[in-house]
């Protein structure tokens, strides 16, 4: 989320800025228009003084110079070391001296366009744009009418559509629920081809294979209808990169930087350190793990490609150290997103976040834990959010509900740092001076003419007194997002695309699968 094209950035006069309404999706409901959330004055919080900041940052190079980070991938050593790493005894441990990683670091690019199929869509990532996305990579999904049941691709198609039709999500970080019911050796052409079709959007890819980062290379290249050339030097599609933490780099892992970055595509290297699991239980301890897994990832990318956009992921939380599972949305979580965010300053890199919570149902729980990610998210200087909306049960499953609850929270934090006017008209001196004392403001010129934008008010809030129930009561928040995402998927019009294109891309899908996609282990 974030505005990428010239024409959404120049936005124009205050009251377009801040107020004014897009034209209601396919007359169902009224939004504002896609648009990417500046940061503007409301500067990034620091939680770490200069000192600790650089504490961490050289405790992380002498990891990576004296300790090293296991490679597995036989190529990516080589590279490595070509590019001036030292390989470890046993061959597979790859150190780095931190000359050398400040250097291979400095060519990342601070900011760059990610380029949609809709050139509407396209989107900054650094700077002071923020995007939001959907969520991504899901085992299951939930509604109140159906359960909790396994991905499939009939929900997935579905979460698509809500991300399609709500401006306020700029594209998509994966796939939102893992559609099982499509085999794995071709699951990503279908995914990948439900993304293009279904969405106009910008979206993630999985590195999970190089045969599979081809396919959805070519075929995004396909719906973009550009050349080769012109793919390699506009952004189009992202993926992950998690480091298989504790200090290893897996292959896929590296398979997907290589196809990725010699590509000129986005990296966005997200170390998953859990304290107290996969990475030590203070978080000044994670966090330097966190900062040395992500500068071995981004360094590689600069070997690959140097000049190739690359994103600083951090995704450090702690554990229940009673039960070993993941928490989220906890203190702990949202000091390590601002110091991450600190961290991805101090470097000049784009950084990434999580909308993320631990709720199995869509609660109070749910609620104050996404809310304390969005905050640490807001304040740690945040560029990418990924599970932007539906993230339950610590990733586990993508719910529709909690997909408008999220939606409602994010168009809250987009109010939120929209700029405030502080104009003549606005300062409004002589509407209260009209007013005088003792009288209301409700049936003013000034009222009247922007009322309508004055505030943003949440969909999923009733602010009706008690008395003005009917018989029946009102329906609580869960039970009107219920109501809410079965209305907007009922508006759904899928994006146009071009003949051409399409053609094309059912031929590439139709000549991969008949070629039987890709190998896999079942």
């Amino acid at each position: 989320m974030s505005s990428a094209n010239s024409s959404s950035e120049g936005r124009g006069a205050r009251r377009s800025r801040r107020g004014r309404r897009a034209a209601p999706v396919a007359g169902s409901f009224e939004q504002k228009p896609f648009a990417q959330p500046r940061r503007g004055r409301n500067v990034p919080v620091d939680v770490a003084s200069a000192d600790e900041l650089e504490a961490i940052h050289e405790a992380s190079l002498r990891l990576l110079r004296d300790t090293g980070i296991a490679v597995l991938h036989d190529e990516a050593r080589e590279m490595m070391e070509r590019a001036g790493a030292e390989i470890g005894k046993d061959g597979i441990r790859v150190h780095f001296s931190p000359e050398l990683i400040e250097q291979l670091i400095s060519t990342v690019p601070a900011q760059f366009i990610l380029h949609a199929r809709n050139p509407a869509h396209n989107i900054v990532i650094g700077g002071d744009h923020l995007a939001f996305f959907m969520m991504a990579s899901a085992p299951n999904a939930s509604c109140m009418d159906k359960g909790r049941r396994t991905g499939n691709r009939e929900d997935f198609q579905n979460f698509l559509r809500l991300s399609q039709q709500h401006t306020v999500l700029h594209g998509n970080g994966g796939y939102p629920c893992e559609p099982v019911d499509v085999h794995a050796s071709v699951r990503h052409l279908d995914c990948v081809y439900d993304l293009l079709t279904l969405t106009d959007k910008s979206y993630c890819i999985y590195s999970l294979g190089a045969e599979r980062n081809r396919d959805a290379i070519e075929m995004t290249r396909i719906g973009r209808g550009v050349s080769v050339d012109e793919f390699k030097t506009q952004p189009s599609v992202w993926t992950v990169i998690n480091t298989n933490s504790p200090l290893q780099l897996d292959i896929p892992m590296m398979q997907g930087i290589i196809e990725m970055s010699s590509m000129g595509q986005p990296v966005v290297i997200t170390p998953f350190t859990l304290s107290g699991a996969m990475a030590p239980v203070t978080i000044a301890g994670a966090l330097v793990q966190q900062n040395a897994e992500a500068l071995a990832g981004i360094a590689f990318s600069q070997i690959v490609n140097p000049g190739s956009p690359a994103v600083y992921g951090g995704f450090t939380s702690n554990v229940d150290m009673k039960s070993g599972s993941p928490a989220f949305g906890t203190p702990e979580y949202m000091k390590a997103q601002i110091i991450g965010g600190q961290l991805a300053r101090r470097y000049n890199f784009p950084y990434r976040t999580s909308n993320v919570c631990a709720a199995n149902t869509v609660d109070a729980q749910a609620a104050y834990e996404s809310v304390f990610s969005l905050w640490g998210a807001i304040n740690g200087g945040m560029n990418m959010l990924k599970h932007g909306a539906g993230w339950m049960e610590g990733g586990l499953c993508c719910s529709y509900e909690k997909t408008i609850l999220d939606i409602d929270l994010l168009q809250m934090v987009t109010e939120f740092l929209a700029p405030l006017d502080f104009s003549e008209a606005s300062l409004a001196v002589d509407t209260i001076t009209e007013v005088g004392p003792g009288g209301h403001f409700f049936g003013t010129d000034h009222t009247q003419q922007r009322y309508k934008d004055a505030f943003y008010s949440p969909v999923l809030s009733d602010w009706r007194n008690f008395e003005s129930w009917d018989e029946a009561g009102q329906p609580n928040a869960m039970q009107k997002a219920n109501r809410i995402w079965k209305e907007r998927l009922a508006a759904y019009e899928e994006p146009s695309l071009d003949v051409a294109i399409k053609e094309e891309l059912d031929a590439f899908v139709s000549k991969r699968k008949t070629a039987g996609g890709v190998a896999t282990d079942f």
